[in-house]
C-alpha cells in the first residue's frame, strides 16, 4: 500500500544555475560564443586533416577522431544547457536523462581510451621511427579507435542500466545542468552497495587503466629521448608529445576529481564548476593546444586556405 502511494519520477528539473538567476542571460551569451568557437575550431581541424594529404598519417588521424569526439560530447550537453538558461522550466524527461547520460558516458569513456591510443602512437613514432608507418598502419589505427569505442559503449551501457533501474520516487530536483552520475544517484530512493561498487570500479577502469598505459608509453619515450645526443634533438622530439601531455593532464585531472573522489566529499557546486570546465573549456582549448603549438598543422591550414581560395582548374 505504501509503495502504491509513491509517485514515480517522470522528469527531472535542473537546478545547476538556479543560484545565478540574474546572470543567466550573460552566461547564455558567454557559453554560446564559446560553444560556437569550439565547433568552428574543431571543424577547421577535421577539414584540414581531411583535405591536406601531408596530414594523412596516424597522429593526425587520431587528432581528427579526437576533435570529432569532443564535438559530439559538447553537442550532447551544451545545447540543452543553453536552452535551459533561457527557459523558465528547466526539465528533462526520465528517458531523455538516461539517453543523455549514456551518450556522454560513451563519448567520455571512449575519449580516455583514445588518449591511451594516441600515447601508444607517440611511443611508436619516437621509439620505432624507421618502422613507424608500417607498424601503425591504417588497419591498426582504425582497430584502436574501434576498441576505444567498444570499451566506452560497454561501460556506458552498464552504468546507465544500473542507475536507471534504481527506484526514483522522491525528489526530481537535479542539482546540476546535465544528467551526471552522482547528482542522479543522489535522487534514487535507495541503491545497493553493489551498484555503487560496480560504478566506482568501472570509473577506475576507465580512468586508471588508460592512464597507466599512457605512463608506460611515456617511460619508454623519455628513455628514448634521453639517448638523443643533442639538446635541440631532445627538445624537438619531446615537443611532438607536449600537446598530448597537456590534454591528458587536463582530461584526467577533471575526470578524476569528479568521479573518483569519496562520496563524503561530494559538492554539487564544485562539480558544476569542474563540469563546466570539462564540457565547455576543455573541448575549446584542446584543438587550440594541438594546432597553435604545431607548425606543421599551421602550414597545412595555409595550404588548405590557398587550395580553397584558388582552386586549380
Amino acid at each position: 500500500m505504501e509503495r502504491a502511494n509513491e509517485t514515480l519520477v517522470r522528469e527531472f528539473v535542473f537546478l545547476g544555475f538556479s543560484s545565478l538567476a540574474r546572470m543567466q542571460l550573460l552566461l547564455f551569451i558567454v557559453f554560446l560564443l564559446l560553444y560556437l568557437f569550439t565547433l568552428g575550431t574543431n571543424a577547421i581541424i577535421i577539414s584540414t586533416i581531411v583535405l591536406d594529404r601531408a596530414l594523412h598519417n596516424p597522429m593526425y588521424f587520431f587528432l581528427a577522431v579526437l576533435s570529432c569526439s569532443e564535438t559530439c560530447y559538447t553537442f550532447v550537453i551544451v545545447p540543452k544547457m543553453l536552452v535551459d538558461l533561457l527557459a523558465q522550466k528547466k526539465t528533462i524527461s526520465f528517458l531523455g536523462c538516461a539517453i543523455q547520460m549514456f551518450t556522454f558516458l560513451f563519448l567520455g569513456c571512449s575519449h580516455s581510451f583514445l588518449l591511451a591510443a594516441m600515447g601508444y602512437d607517440r611511443y611508436m613514432a619516437i621509439c620505432n621511427p624507421l618502422r613507424y608507418t608500417v607498424l601503425m598502419g591504417h588497419g591498426l589505427c582504425v582497430g584502436l579507435v574501434a576498441a576505444a569505442c567498444a570499451c566506452g559503449f560497454i561501460v556506458a551501457q552498464i552504468i546507465t542500466s544500473l542507475i536507471f533501474h534504481l527506484p526514483f520516487h522522491s525528489s526530481n530536483q537535479l542539482h546540476h545542468f546535465f544528467c551526471d552520475i552522482s547528482p542522479v544517484l543522489k535522487l534514487a530512493s535507495h541503491h545497493s552497495l553493489f551498484s555503487q561498487l560496480v560504478i566506482f570500479m568501472l570509473g577506475m577502469f576507465v580512468l586508471v587503466i588508460p592512464l597507466l598505459l599512457i605512463m608506460i608509453s611515456y617511460i619508454h619515450i623519455i628513455s628514448a629521448i634521453l639517448k638523443i645526443s643533442t639538446s635541440a634533438g631532445r627538445y624537438k622530439t619531446f615537443s611532438t608529445c607536449a600537446s598530448h601531455l597537456i590534454v591528458v593532464t587536463v582530461h584526467y585531472g577533471c575526470a578524476s576529481f569528479i568521479y573518483l573522489r569519496p562520496k563524503s566529499n561530494y559538492s554539487s557546486s564544485q562539480d558544476i564548476l569542474i563540469s563546466v570546465s570539462h564540457t565547455i573549456l576543455t573541448p575549446l582549448f584542446n584543438p587550440m593546444i594541438y594546432s597553435l603549438r604545431n607548425k606543421e598543422f599551421k602550414s597545412a591550414i595555409r595550404r588548405v586556405v590557398r587550395q580553397v581560395s584558388y582552386p586549380v582548374k
